[in-house]
């Protein structure tokens, strides 16, 4: 594991060690107050044999922004960057050579003062995990859409990657589970009218034709595998629109047949179908996902690029 450390306003102390448990007081604020922050990447191994971080910038681009909303230092990229260089390079023979598989890499900072009582904290560490990781979803999802619970209310931190917006989930997310479903899909916190995203990835849909995701607001998370998504759908010729999708819209769509293709996209999921949506206790099938071309072409075309199987146009891979 990769470990920095903040401390009188600046970033020291960088150092690779093995991966192991780390001494911090019972009191660090982290544990208190929530001041903890993270993201999600992938590195992969691809046909020639190098390794790759896919889309490097975008999550440390993110990371910061949800620093700066957690009232937590920003890291310097070089910090980021070079400590995640060093950290593959130690693990190197841990990134999987197999298509479907990848290095999966863990960037987290939290609060370390040990001091009881709100404030933001004057110390910090920013480490990097390390662990091989397949397929996130083995089968086409069963969602439920939630109208009870909310992820994130607006003026909040629904946008930033940090702690407390997964935690507050996972009462909700265990009853769905227990109820027979995989992922919740969140809506807004006041109506309940309109789709947000998934309980770890965006959410997109084909409607018409088009392809159709929640617009990015200060209650979703603006996801990479979105983000990379919409460019590849765009140059691919199809149109996308990004903005409010209710519930009502998708319902209906499964009714009419205009809503031909629903997955979640996220790093860990990827891209992953979703079969059966749940509202108000009514299970609505979706379309064969073996009979989906939107979201199957998009997912092999982003699947070759990750593994050098086809050009890198946009520059996404941070070839080490």
């Amino acid at each position: 594991m990769f470990i920095a450390e903040y401390e009188n306003g600046e970033w020291g102390n960088l150092q690779v060690l093995p991966y192991g448990p780390i001494p911090l007081s019972p009191a660090i604020s982290a544990l208190h107050y929530g001041q903890a922050i993270f993201e999600g990447m992938k590195a992969y191994r691809q046909a020639d044999g190098k390794i790759s971080v896919f889309r490097a910038d975008k999550n440390f681009e993110r990371f910061n922004k949800s620093a700066v909303r957690m009232a937590m230092p920003t890291i310097p990229e070089e910090v980021f960057m070079q400590g995640i260089a060093a950290l593959i390079k130690t693990d190197e023979a841990w990134v999987p050579n197999q298509e479907g598989y990848s290095l999966y890499l863990r960037p987290v900072m939290f609060a370390t003062d040990p001091y009881l009582g709100v404030r933001a904290s004057e110390k910090y560490i920013f480490a990097v995990l390390t662990t091989p990781t397949g397929p996130y979803y083995s089968k086409a999802l069963k969602v439920k859409i939630e109208t009870e619970y909310t992820r994130a209310d607006e003026g909040g931190v629904g946008y930033a990657k940090t702690a407390g917006n997964y935690a507050r989930s996972l009462y909700p997310f265990a009853q769905a589970v227990k109820e027979g479903f995989d992922q919740l899909i969140w809506t807004d916190a006041v109506t309940h009218e309109f789709i947000e995203e998934a309980g770890t990835a965006n959410l997109i849909f084909v409607i018409d034709g088009k392809l159709v995701t929640p617009s990015v607001r200060n209650t979703v998370l603006d996801g990479v595998t979105r983000d990379t998504i919409i460019q590849l759908a765009k140059k691919a010729g199809i149109e996308v629109e990004e903005r409010r999708v209710s519930v009502k819209e998708v319902i209906q769509g499964i009714e009419n047949g205009q809503l031909t293709d629903a997955f979640a996209a996220g790093t860990a999921a990827t891209v992953t179908p979703i079969g059966e949506i749940s509202y108000q206790g009514k299970l609505y099938q979706l379309t064969d996902p073996a009979t989906r071309t939107v979201s199957a072409g998009i997912a092999k075309t982003l699947n070759d690029i990750r593994y050098g199987l086809a050009p890198d146009e946009f520059g996404w891979n941070w070839v080490l």
